[in-house]
């Protein structure tokens, strides 16, 4: 039987991490990295699916986390063979998370106090996937929405992950070289949008 790694743990374990290098700025994923979201997120996209008549597999939820909705409208149109416009689906998605499931979301422990644990000490900047009204709700209901110096959210630039392009705006805006930026994702989107901005990274998920 085992037992699951105690919060302290997996936040000493990411501090550790942290202290591999002198990172100026750390850059947070939103969704299922600081907020525990994932499953009301799966329901909406479920939800909104099925107003289109797809009987959405949600796990292609998880394959693609942190791609914008509107791209994920697209590869839900090429692997279920439907026509459904993709800013339409985005616009109902999103409706649908902010109106029924938004209220319900959990901050992601020991996440939440390794970002709080370094307020004043790197620059804080979250980079996400997501719009930015639901991005800031999200931050809001969890409490960290005044403790972001940078928000980067789907909109904000030509390109999404998995580019590099919203975490090279972050850093930018922060007056961060890429290099001494560390970014903290559950999702391989992400990841792959970090290393191509020349970022180390860790995955969340896989502190155990």
């Amino acid at each position: 039987m085992t037992t699951a790694t105690p919060i302290h743990e997996k936040l000493d374990r990411l501090t550790q991490i942290g202290r591999k290098k002198n990172y100026k700025a750390f850059l947070y994923d939103c969704d299922g990295t600081l907020a525990d979201n994932m499953h009301a997120h799966r329901a909406a996209y479920h939800k909104a699916a099925a107003k289109f008549g797809i009987a959405l597999d949600t796990a292609i939820i998880d394959e693609l986390a942190g791609w914008p909705t509107p791209l994920i409208a697209q590869e839900i149109n090429r692997r279920y063979k439907t026509n459904v416009p993709p800013n339409e689906f985005a616009t109902m998605k999103s409706t649908i998370f902010f109106e029924d499931f938004i209220e319900q979301t959990l901050p992601v422990d020991f996440v939440v106090r390794h970002l709080k644990n370094h307020i004043g000490k790197v620059h804080i900047g979250v980079v996400s996937g997501g719009s930015r009204k639901t991005v800031t709700r999200t931050l809001t209901v969890i409490g960290l929405i005044n403790d972001i110096e940078v928000l980067v959210c789907a909109d904000d630039t030509d390109r999404g992950k998995p580019y590099a392009d919203p975490f090279l705006s972050a850093a930018k805006q922060l007056g961060v070289a890429p290099q001494e930026c560390l970014v903290f994702e559950d999702g391989n989107p992400g990841v792959q949008g970090a290393i191509a901005a020349g970022m180390d990274w860790v995955r969340i998920d896989e502190i155990i």
